[in-house]
């Protein structure tokens, strides 16, 4: 900084950096003495501020971080969500009566990553940390099965549900702690990208708090921002969860504007690249109590929410299944396409429910039944690849189906 004192005349010029935005600002304004009188001493102060600003080529990964969101999102393909804790995956599996044991897990993810073809429709899976290290009955590195079929593996980062004080039963998720060094160890295992859950609770009395909305973004920028540190894409799941009562879906709409605008302010606030991520929000859909919403409602006001609240910048928006039917999925994926042909992201898929439930029914725990099941979960995976290009027709290998909703689970993982 440089002055020169001068009683009736202050220049200050400043230059601001704040991200990728430079301005300067020139200030000048005359001072005259109390008396009147015109001081002849003058006084010049010249200020000029540079401010750290973050960008591509100061983020370690940057480039890989790009390249690896980019394959995810590709066109026609989406992500198998394979992520549930041993006690859900436990209940799911006791379900078509198969007891709940680590080499019983090993056998069902074996079965859905080994089957043929699956590589054609889907680009990522993200897997539980137990079946991150687990190996197939041949002695293969799941990591090294997914990969050969061109899927990259994903990680699940968080380690579940608490609920916030209030009494409303609205959560926050856990996981932050130590998570920088749990990254890093996911990522020499094979890991490429990873995931964390946020869950928005509306439809009843009181729901959603602001406090609720605001913890959830923060652990989702901080969760962001420490994945891209460890070279991880991080894959942001602001869930607007579908659950009982008879909101409308203006309400969920209204919401999840909400919700999304200040995830993606935090975010920014913490400098996360936005190039180097992927969304998984929900679809915009009416309460359980109330009458199922068309296809074209559901892509009328999810599209809109997405164009409201989510910047060009992100590559892919890999919509949850939520509760859909396998058929109801598809088919407002579908619709996502036929609303906004020409997206500047890729409106794809990240699914679980709607790729394992008949796979698994069909599966129940039988070794003369695996390639049945592997051909069930191959024929889903290309009916949303289809839709994802926007070119289903039908008919949809399960048609028809209800709603299939689990209970929220608290506690935190395995719990």
């Amino acid at each position: 900084a440089q002055c020169t004192d001068n009683w009736s005349t202050c220049s200050r010029t400043a230059v601001t950096g704040h991200h990728h935005h430079i301005s300067k600002m020139q200030v000048t304004h005359m001072r005259s003495a109390q008396c009147g009188q015109r001081v002849n001493r003058s006084r010049t102060t010249s200020v000029r501020c540079q401010a750290k600003f973050s960008t591509q080529q100061q983020i370690p990964f940057a480039a890989e971080l790009i390249a690896n969101a980019g394959y995810i999102c590709q066109p026609g393909r989406g992500i198998l969500a394979s992520d549930e804790s041993n006690m859900t995956t436990g209940k799911r599996l006791n379900a078509v009566g198969i007891e709940n044991t680590e080499s019983n897990r090993r056998d069902w993810r074996e079965l859905l990553y080994s089957a043929p073809g699956l590589g054609q429709y889907i680009s990522g899976c993200i897997m539980f940390d137990e079946t991150l290290y687990q190996k197939s009955a041949s002695g293969q590195q799941f990591t090294e099965l997914l990969m050969s079929q061109g899927i990259y593996p994903g990680i699940k980062m968080d380690t579940g549900l608490q609920i916030l004080p209030g009494g409303l039963g609205e959560t926050a998720t856990q996981g932050l702690d130590g998570l920088l060094d749990r990254a890093k160890a996911y990522k020499a295992q094979g890991a490429r990208f990873a995931k964390w859950r946020a869950v928005l609770k509306i439809g009843e009395q009181g729901c959603p708090t602001t406090m609720a909305i605001h913890e959830n973004a923060h652990a989702l920028a901080r969760y962001a921002q420490i994945c891209q540190e460890a070279g991880l894409v991080p894959i942001v799941e602001p869930e607007v969860t579908l659950g009982p009562g008879n909101y409308t879906i203006e309400e969920t709409a209204y919401w999840s504007e909400r919700f999304y605008s200040h995830v993606f302010r935090m975010l920014n606030e913490y400098g996360v690249m936005l190039e180097g991520i992927l969304l998984k929000p929900n679809m915009c859909l009416a309460g359980l109590d109330a009458p199922v919403c068309t296809p074209k409602e559901v892509a009328h006001y999810t599209v809109r929410t997405m164009k409201r609240c989510i910047p060009p910048a992100v590559p892919g928006i890999h919509f949850l299944s939520g509760g859909m039917s396998e058929e109801e999925s598809t088919v407002n994926l579908q619709a996502l396409q036929d609303e906004y042909p020409g997206s500047p992201w890729a409106l794809t898929f990240s699914y679980g429910r709607a790729l394992q439930s008949t796979t698994l029914k069909t599966w129940a725990g039988k070794p003369e039944n695996v390639d049945a099941a592997k051909a069930v979960l191959v024929s889903l995976a290309k009916a949303n690849s289809l839709a994802q290009q926007g070119l289903y027709k039908g008919p949809h290998p399960v048609p028809g189906g209800g709603r299939i909703i689990q209970a929220m689970r608290i506690g935190g993982a395995g719990k």
